[in-house]
Protein backbone atom coordinates (compact mmCIF):
# COMPACT_ATOMS: atom_id res chain seq x y z
CA UNK A 1 0.00 0.00 0.00
CA UNK A 2 1.63 3.03 -1.16
CA UNK A 3 2.43 6.07 1.67
CA UNK A 4 0.14 8.95 0.14
CA UNK A 5 0.80 11.65 3.28
CA UNK A 6 3.88 13.34 3.75
CA UNK A 7 5.93 13.24 6.81
CA UNK A 8 6.24 16.57 8.97
CA UNK A 9 9.56 16.32 10.78
CA UNK A 10 10.25 18.94 14.28
CA UNK A 11 13.82 18.83 15.77
CA UNK A 12 13.07 19.90 18.78
CA UNK A 13 15.73 21.06 21.83
CA UNK A 14 15.98 19.03 25.19
CA UNK A 15 12.58 18.19 26.53
CA UNK A 16 11.54 16.84 30.13
CA UNK A 17 9.95 13.67 31.25
CA UNK A 18 6.64 14.77 32.20
CA UNK A 19 6.35 17.00 28.89
CA UNK A 20 7.19 14.37 26.25
CA UNK A 21 4.95 12.22 28.15
CA UNK A 22 1.92 15.07 28.15
CA UNK A 23 2.92 15.92 24.70
CA UNK A 24 3.55 11.93 23.02
CA UNK A 25 -0.27 11.62 24.22
CA UNK A 26 -1.24 14.44 22.25
CA UNK A 27 0.11 13.90 19.91
CA UNK A 28 -1.09 10.39 19.52
CA UNK A 29 -4.31 11.00 19.95
CA UNK A 30 -3.88 13.58 16.87
CA UNK A 31 -2.67 11.38 14.31
CA UNK A 32 -5.74 8.89 15.32
CA UNK A 33 -8.02 11.95 14.50
CA UNK A 34 -10.19 10.62 10.64
CA UNK A 35 -8.41 13.13 8.60
CA UNK A 36 -6.28 14.46 11.63
CA UNK A 37 -2.40 15.12 12.01
CA UNK A 38 -0.08 13.72 9.71
CA UNK A 39 2.70 11.13 9.81
CA UNK A 40 5.00 13.21 12.57
CA UNK A 41 8.49 12.33 13.56
CA UNK A 42 9.71 14.46 16.15
CA UNK A 43 13.67 14.39 17.04
CA UNK A 44 14.96 15.58 20.26
CA UNK A 45 17.16 15.08 23.34
CA UNK A 46 15.91 13.62 26.12
CA UNK A 47 16.52 15.16 29.94
CA UNK A 48 19.07 13.15 31.93
CA UNK A 49 17.12 9.93 33.22
CA UNK A 50 16.36 6.14 33.03
CA UNK A 51 13.34 5.00 32.10
CA UNK A 52 12.10 1.13 31.77
CA UNK A 53 9.95 -0.31 29.19
CA UNK A 54 7.62 -3.05 29.52
CA UNK A 55 10.73 -5.54 28.75
CA UNK A 56 12.61 -4.79 31.56
CA UNK A 57 12.81 -3.98 35.04
CA UNK A 58 14.16 -2.11 38.24
CA UNK A 59 17.05 -5.03 38.55
CA UNK A 60 18.47 -3.72 34.68
CA UNK A 61 19.89 -0.96 36.70
CA UNK A 62 22.78 -1.58 38.71
CA UNK A 63 22.55 2.13 40.97
CA UNK A 64 21.43 1.98 44.23
CA UNK A 65 19.00 4.99 45.40
CA UNK A 66 22.12 6.93 46.62
CA UNK A 67 23.81 6.39 43.34
CA UNK A 68 20.45 7.36 41.24
CA UNK A 69 20.32 10.52 43.78
CA UNK A 70 24.09 11.70 43.66
CA UNK A 71 23.90 11.87 39.76
CA UNK A 72 20.13 13.47 39.90
CA UNK A 73 19.18 10.58 37.59
CA UNK A 74 15.25 9.85 38.16
CA UNK A 75 14.13 6.12 37.53
CA UNK A 76 10.48 6.47 35.50
CA UNK A 77 8.60 3.77 34.05
CA UNK A 78 6.93 4.37 30.66
CA UNK A 79 4.56 2.76 28.14
CA UNK A 80 7.11 1.56 25.71
CA UNK A 81 8.16 -1.28 24.97
CA UNK A 82 12.13 -2.22 25.46
CA UNK A 83 14.05 -2.13 28.34
CA UNK A 84 16.32 0.53 30.63
CA UNK A 85 17.67 3.21 28.83
CA UNK A 86 19.77 5.71 30.00
CA UNK A 87 19.29 8.83 28.51
CA UNK A 88 21.48 12.24 28.89
CA UNK A 89 23.75 14.80 26.90
CA UNK A 90 24.47 13.40 22.87
CA UNK A 91 21.63 11.27 22.96
CA UNK A 92 18.64 11.67 20.08
CA UNK A 93 15.14 10.90 20.63
CA UNK A 94 13.43 9.65 17.63
CA UNK A 95 9.45 9.24 17.86
CA UNK A 96 7.50 8.67 15.14
CA UNK A 97 3.83 8.85 15.94
CA UNK A 98 1.34 7.87 12.53
CA UNK A 99 -1.25 5.13 11.95
CA UNK A 100 0.03 2.09 10.80
CA UNK A 101 -2.22 2.62 7.38
CA UNK A 102 -0.17 5.99 7.07
CA UNK A 103 2.55 3.88 6.92
CA UNK A 104 1.59 2.17 4.21
CA UNK A 105 1.09 -0.87 6.60
CA UNK A 106 -1.57 -2.88 7.69
CA UNK A 107 -3.39 -2.32 10.96
CA UNK A 108 -1.83 -5.18 12.48
CA UNK A 109 1.75 -5.17 10.47
CA UNK A 110 4.02 -4.46 14.32
CA UNK A 111 6.33 -6.55 12.71
CA UNK A 112 6.70 -5.06 9.24
CA UNK A 113 7.37 -1.53 11.37
CA UNK A 114 9.48 -2.47 13.79
CA UNK A 115 11.95 -3.95 10.22
CA UNK A 116 11.39 -0.57 8.54
CA UNK A 117 12.38 1.69 11.72
CA UNK A 118 15.34 -0.28 12.47
CA UNK A 119 16.35 -0.33 9.03
CA UNK A 120 16.11 3.32 9.30
CA UNK A 121 18.12 3.61 12.50
CA UNK A 122 20.76 1.42 10.41
CA UNK A 123 21.00 3.42 7.99
CA UNK A 124 21.52 6.66 9.60
CA UNK A 125 24.24 5.15 11.39
CA UNK A 126 25.96 3.80 8.42
CA UNK A 127 25.73 7.46 6.65
CA UNK A 128 27.89 8.88 9.89
CA UNK A 129 30.63 6.49 8.69
CA UNK A 130 30.38 4.27 11.87
CA UNK A 131 29.33 -0.06 11.20
CA UNK A 132 25.75 -1.17 12.40
CA UNK A 133 24.33 -4.08 12.81
CA UNK A 134 21.05 -5.81 13.50
CA UNK A 135 20.80 -8.79 15.96
CA UNK A 136 18.48 -11.83 15.35
CA UNK A 137 18.39 -12.13 19.34
CA UNK A 138 18.11 -8.78 20.18
CA UNK A 139 16.50 -5.36 19.63
CA UNK A 140 18.47 -2.10 18.48
CA UNK A 141 21.51 -1.22 16.23
CA UNK A 142 24.55 -2.48 17.90
CA UNK A 143 28.27 -1.19 16.88
CA UNK A 144 31.47 -2.45 18.03
CA UNK A 145 31.20 -1.81 21.38
CA UNK A 146 27.79 -2.42 22.02
CA UNK A 147 24.35 -0.93 21.50
CA UNK A 148 24.13 1.85 19.59
CA UNK A 149 20.24 2.45 19.15
CA UNK A 150 17.55 1.07 21.27
CA UNK A 151 14.33 0.71 20.33
CA UNK A 152 11.34 1.47 22.50
CA UNK A 153 7.20 1.96 20.80
CA UNK A 154 3.99 1.50 21.57
CA UNK A 155 0.86 0.81 19.66
CA UNK A 156 -2.81 1.59 20.54
CA UNK A 157 -5.33 0.79 18.23
CA UNK A 158 -3.75 0.86 15.05
CA UNK A 159 -1.22 4.23 16.00
CA UNK A 160 2.09 3.82 16.31
CA UNK A 161 4.45 6.33 19.19
CA UNK A 162 7.95 6.82 20.80
CA UNK A 163 10.23 5.08 18.78
CA UNK A 164 14.31 4.85 19.76
CA UNK A 165 17.06 6.42 21.09
CA UNK A 166 20.25 6.82 19.14
CA UNK A 167 23.66 7.90 21.55
CA UNK A 168 26.00 9.80 19.34
CA UNK A 169 28.20 11.26 22.17
CA UNK A 170 30.22 9.89 24.37
CA UNK A 171 28.68 10.30 27.75
CA UNK A 172 30.25 10.64 31.04
CA UNK A 173 27.22 8.68 32.73
CA UNK A 174 27.39 5.48 33.97
CA UNK A 175 26.05 3.85 30.82
CA UNK A 176 27.78 0.36 32.14
CA UNK A 177 25.28 0.00 34.84
CA UNK A 178 22.34 -0.25 32.63
CA UNK A 179 21.37 -3.28 30.72
CA UNK A 180 19.19 -2.28 28.04
CA UNK A 181 19.34 -5.11 25.51
CA UNK A 182 17.96 -8.36 27.05
CA UNK A 183 20.04 -11.76 28.07
CA UNK A 184 19.27 -13.07 25.05
CA UNK A 185 22.25 -10.55 23.32
CA UNK A 186 26.16 -10.97 23.72
CA UNK A 187 27.15 -9.75 27.48
CA UNK A 188 29.73 -7.15 25.97
CA UNK A 189 26.41 -6.10 24.14
CA UNK A 190 23.55 -5.40 27.01
CA UNK A 191 24.53 -1.62 27.36
CA UNK A 192 24.71 1.19 25.38
CA UNK A 193 27.33 3.03 24.05
CA UNK A 194 27.80 5.48 21.53
CA UNK A 195 28.63 6.20 17.76
CA UNK A 196 31.80 8.32 18.86
CA UNK A 197 32.95 5.88 20.82
CA UNK A 198 32.86 3.18 17.87
CA UNK A 199 34.52 5.64 15.49
CA UNK A 200 36.64 7.00 17.63
CA UNK A 201 36.27 10.83 16.30
CA UNK A 202 33.90 13.58 17.04
CA UNK A 203 30.80 13.15 15.05
CA UNK A 204 28.37 16.53 15.11
CA UNK A 205 24.56 15.58 15.94
CA UNK A 206 23.03 17.97 13.26
CA UNK A 207 24.40 15.33 10.82
CA UNK A 208 23.29 12.63 12.59
CA UNK A 209 19.65 14.06 12.63
CA UNK A 210 19.51 14.71 8.74
CA UNK A 211 20.79 11.29 8.61
CA UNK A 212 17.83 10.33 10.30
CA UNK A 213 15.45 12.15 8.32
CA UNK A 214 16.59 11.19 4.92
CA UNK A 215 16.24 7.52 5.91
CA UNK A 216 13.13 8.10 7.67
CA UNK A 217 11.70 9.18 4.89
CA UNK A 218 13.53 6.39 2.77
CA UNK A 219 12.65 3.05 4.28
CA UNK A 220 8.71 4.46 4.89
CA UNK A 221 8.80 5.55 1.29
CA UNK A 222 7.28 9.31 2.13
CA UNK A 223 6.75 12.14 0.13
CA UNK A 224 9.35 15.38 0.24
CA UNK A 225 9.08 15.93 4.43
CA UNK A 226 8.29 19.50 5.71
CA UNK A 227 10.73 20.25 8.14
CA UNK A 228 10.34 22.32 11.17
CA UNK A 229 12.02 24.10 13.82
CA UNK A 230 10.74 23.57 18.08
CA UNK A 231 7.95 21.57 19.02
CA UNK A 232 4.56 20.42 17.46
CA UNK A 233 2.37 21.19 20.21
CA UNK A 234 2.51 23.54 23.15
CA UNK A 235 2.63 21.45 26.24
CA UNK A 236 -0.32 23.54 28.21
CA UNK A 237 -2.52 22.88 25.08
CA UNK A 238 -1.69 18.91 25.39
CA UNK A 239 -4.58 16.35 26.92
CA UNK A 240 -4.17 14.61 30.09
CA UNK A 241 -2.57 11.64 29.99
CA UNK A 242 -5.21 8.53 30.12
CA UNK A 243 -4.90 4.91 31.38
CA UNK A 244 -4.38 2.81 28.23
CA UNK A 245 -3.05 -0.63 27.67
CA UNK A 246 -0.24 -0.96 25.15
CA UNK A 247 1.30 -3.86 23.00
CA UNK A 248 4.42 -3.48 20.50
Amino acid sequence: MPVTRSLVVWLAGRIGLDAYATMAERLAWEVSEPGGRPPTLLLYEPESAITIGRAGSRTDVGLDDDDLRSRQLAIRFVGRGGGAILHGPGQVGIALFATLADLGLDRHDVGGYLDRLESALEGAVRQVRCGAARDSKASGIFGRTGLLAAIGVAIRRGVVWHGGFLNVERSQLPAHRVWTAPLAAMPAMRTMSSIEADVQRRVRLQDVRSALVHHMVDAFGFPQPHIQSGLPVAISQARPPEPVSRVG
